[in-house]
């Protein structure tokens, strides 16, 4: 039989706990092909060797002679594999079988689910077991993110590195119990700090984020259709220097109407009809 990758994959999902990208895929056929180049040299020496027992010190870097003919007779010999098995694993070959696996995984309806996330591959259970998991590992269910929240980490990810003087500026309000919420969440971290005045705290997404908005990396969030991320960055120039809009910024007449012109006259009057306080000259 000639050798299933797939099955190989399969187990190597289920055996660990962290997302499995292809370069350790690639890193364990390098390895099986090391390992596998050493054996014969192994037992070679182990059959010129005199009978070995317990009490026989074996020499520095080898392996005793008991526990080479344990691991050589306990060696798996399935073809399926063992046998046969390629030297060099490429990428594509790797994501066309996890897609094959991630198809079967969805059409069994077994619970399972393959998804891909920035750091790999990775079995998980399907969201629809999310109760009977929580109620296993006795965990509350998840608290959902305010709308307020949701703004300013969508403000975070389209602009990081960004100050919270720039979430505000963008949102209108105060953005401190959002941050607060997100930063708890590991949504969100503290990058560094800008160069500018007063070196604020700079914020960005962390990797859980890209796990729970379901991509592999921020290129694939959608694209903003309201202002390109250049007229953002020249609107929050001239917002930092606002000054009071007057009639004439907002396209009205600058003349007095005949009611302010009015009370401007009666004041003037009682101001010069009012006799000087006491003590003055």
């Amino acid at each position: 039989m000639a050798f299933n990758l797939k099955k190989v994959l399969k187990a190597l999902l289920l055996s660990s706990s962290q997302p499995l990208s292809i370069k350790d895929v690639q890193a364990a056929f390098t390895r099986f092909h090391e390992q596998a180049m050493a054996l014969p040299l192994q037992t070679s020496v182990t059959e010129m060797a005199p009978t070995a027992n317990a009490a026989t010190p074996s020499e520095p870097g080898m392996l005793p002679a008991e526990e080479i003919v344990d691991a050589i007779e306990e060696a798996p010999q399935d073809p399926q594999l063992y046998g046969e098995v390629p030297s060099l694993i490429t990428a594509t070959q790797v994501r066309e079988v996890m897609d094959e696996i991630a198809a079967e995984l969805r059409a069994s309806d077994d619970g399972l689910l393959l998804i891909e996330g920035n750091a790999g591959y990775r079995l998980v259970t399907h969201p629809r077991f999310a109760r009977w998991v929580r109620i296993l590992r006795q965990e509350p269910p998840p608290v959902k993110l305010s709308q307020s929240s949701i703004e300013t980490l969508a403000v975070i990810a389209y602009r990081q590195p960004v100050t919270r003087g720039e979430i505000e500026t963008i949102r209108g309000v105060s953005a401190e119990a959002g941050l607060n919420k997100l930063l708890e969440r590991e949504l969100v971290y503290i990058v560094g700090r800008a160069d500018s005045p007063g070196r604020p705290i700079q914020y960005g997404t962390t990797d859980h984020f890209l796990e729970f908005v379901g991509i592999k990396s921020l290129d694939e969030l959608p694209a903003s259709d309201v202002l390109s991320s250049r007229q953002i960055d020249e609107w929050l120039k001239t917002s930092t220097a606002t000054h009071t809009p007057t009639d004439t910024d907002m396209g009205l007449s600058d003349e007095q109407l005949p009611l302010e012109a009015a009370t401007i006259a009666s004041a003037t009057v009682v101001d010069l009809e009012t006799p000087p306080a006491a003590g003055a000259n």
